[in-house]
């Protein structure tokens, strides 16, 4: 009995060590199960007012580093079409630092919950520079929850609309997951 305690003992203590400690060994891993999504939806963002969706929350205060930079939270609707009007399938909240002298660029980190139909309680997170004075541009998927666990993908954008106080951005999202 003493042996066999022993014997496990030496095993539980040996055995992470010869993988590293904190992680295991790296083994290949291929399934055919990936599935890829297509999305198509728009962003709304209105700017100032009773129903605004960004927030400024810092803000430079230097003329060395140009009137753009400044960090603003959001919280916007997604709908099923351009219109202000149409469905809405979800909500993106996020982050969108801006930086740059002679043109807007926007560092984008956004969440894009879904709260209708089959994708409920499922989300996509993207990432990456926005040249948001581009009409068409692009950011990358860098994961999500619920139907799109472990995601990665695209997302193609294109502005519809834009003004002073509002702002209607098309997404088309190619999601590949499990």
């Amino acid at each position: 009995m003493e042996r066999t305690m022993i014997l496990c003992w030496f095993l539980l203590l040996c055995i992470p060590m010869a993988y590293g400690g904190y992680y295991s060994k790296t083994e290949s891993f291929v399934s055919n199960l990936r599935k890829v999504t297509n999305l198509r939806f728009f962003f709304h963002g209105i700017l100032g007012g009773e129903n605004t969706t960004a927030v400024t929350v810092a803000s430079a205060n230097s003329s060395l580093l140009g009137p753009s930079n400044s960090i603003v939270v959001d919280h916007a609707p997604l709908t099923v079409g351009p219109e202000p009007t149409s469905k809405t399938i979800g909500n993106a909240q996020g982050l969108e630092v801006f930086a740059g002298r002679d043109t807007t660029t926007v560092v984008v980190y956004l969440d894009f919950g879904f709260t209708e139909g089959e994708l409920n309680g499922s989300s996509i997170s993207v990432f990456l520079r926005n040249p948001a004075t581009e009409t068409e541009r692009e950011l990358a998927v860098i994961g999500g929850r619920g139907k799109f666990k472990l995601a990665e993908g695209y997302a193609l954008l294109k502005t519809i609309f834009i003004s002073n106080t509002s702002l209607v951005v098309e997404y088309n999202v190619t999601v590949i997951h499990y």
